[in-house]
């Protein structure tokens, strides 16, 4: 099925609903002085819904958006929404890069064009790549899955059937959080067309350990930031009707992971501005899609069809942050390591965090696979 070419144009309805909604927020109480250790900060959150409903502007945030190439094609009977930004130099290198969660297409806004045009951004026009951003199924404006199945493996498939649709043999591949399985999983299943895989492991603050904690504390404490995981493991469908319906709900739930997960020390818009934040949660709530994001998590603990059974023998390349749960021996174990580079800066958003580190490790890893 050939590309169409897509605009995204939110109705103005849409954004009126959202402005009403949240001026009509029934707010919790809160322990007095506990900043985000129950969670998110209710004064940090009601700042940043009253700058949704008052001063963000969704047209200017809309219109950055769509400086890109926007498609969307019919990948094996299914809908997907994607990026494209063509190479400017004398031989392109496809690459795919896959989000996570609570993230969208947007997490790489900042570097698809230094990416796509080296020779505009610093670098050597001989480092371009043809850029293409897909959005996870029921992420964004790709399709919502009406059925099971649609985990990581599925989203590999369907991501090199674009590919190669899109009438490219070879291609490059990088990702982060959810990334890092599907990118993983192109390498394993597709080695005939996947010629290197590169994965950021983006360390999280709260698994560092703390000075004087014992293994017992560090484990309960490790535990308490990943219960969003258990719940969207389980009965995700449970969680939605909250968030569907309250969109300050929606971002009590994906700010707390932006400050926790990212290298800010507490303080969020230190990495993030709010328009950066609020055009990620407004891409989930304008599109209805916190619910069919949280099933993948449903869906890889509940198929044994996301896991990689075996040694990915293409090139593989790693970036990893700070805080690290995981040795270089661990990650190198199942995979052919050739490249591996330590971040000193940033966290588990490096692409929106530390763009340039990441466009620059990116480029070294896949020159000599060219």
């Amino acid at each position: 099925m050939t590309a169409r070419p897509f605009q995204i144009e939110i109705p103005d309805a849409a954004l009126a609903d959202l402005h009403e909604r949240l001026r009509r927020t029934r707010w919790p109480s809160e322990i007095a002085g506990s900043g985000w250790t129950y969670g998110t900060n209710k004064t940090y959150l009601q700042e940043l819904c009253a700058y949704w409903a008052d001063e963000f502007d969704w047209r200017a945030q809309e219109r950055a958006l769509n400086r890109h190439d926007h498609f969307v094609r019919d990948v094996d009977g299914f809908r997907l929404h994607y990026v494209h930004a063509r190479g400017r130099g004398p031989d392109p290198l496809p690459l795919v890069l896959t989000h996570g969660w609570p993230s969208t297409f947007y997490d790489f806004d900042k570097v698809i064009e230094p990416l796509a045009d080296p020779g505009a951004h610093g670098g050597d026009p001989a480092d371009a790549f043809d850029v293409i951003v897909p959005s996870m199924p029921g992420y964004a404006f790709s399709e919502r899955p009406a059925v099971p199945g649609y985990g990581p493996a599925r989203t590999a498939e369907l991501w090199d059937r674009l590919v190669t649709d899109m009438g490219f043999q070879r291609y490059g591949a990088h990702g982060g959080d959810w990334g890092v399985l599907v990118t993983g999983l192109l390498g394993w299943k597709y080695p005939e067309r996947a010629l290197g895989i590169h994965r950021l492991v983006g360390g999280i603050p709260r698994a560092a350990p703390q000075p004087g904690e014992s293994d017992e504390v560090r484990r309960i404490r490790l535990a308490e930031g990943s219960g969003y995981g258990h719940i969207q493991s389980t009965r995700p469908q449970t969680l939605a009707y909250g968030l569907t319906d309250s969109p300050a709900g929606l971002a009590g739930w994906i700010v707390e992971k932006w400050q926790a997960w990212s290298d800010c020390g507490g303080d969020i818009e230190s990495r993030f501005t709010k328009d950066e934040l609020l055009t990620t949660i407004s891409l989930y709530w304008l599109t209805e899609t916190i619910h069919s994001s949280s099933r993948l998590y449903y869906e890889n603990a509940h198929d044994r069809a996301n896991r990689i059974d075996g040694r990915i023998e293409v090139p593989s390349g790693y970036a990893v942050c700070r805080w690290l749960s995981q040795t270089r021996d661990e990650l190198a174990n199942g995979c052919n390591l050739v490249h591996w580079t330590e971040f000193e800066r940033g966290g588990h958003f490096t692409a929106f965090e530390e763009p340039q580190l990441l466009v620059d490790d990116l480029r070294e890893f896949f020159r000599p696979l060219r």
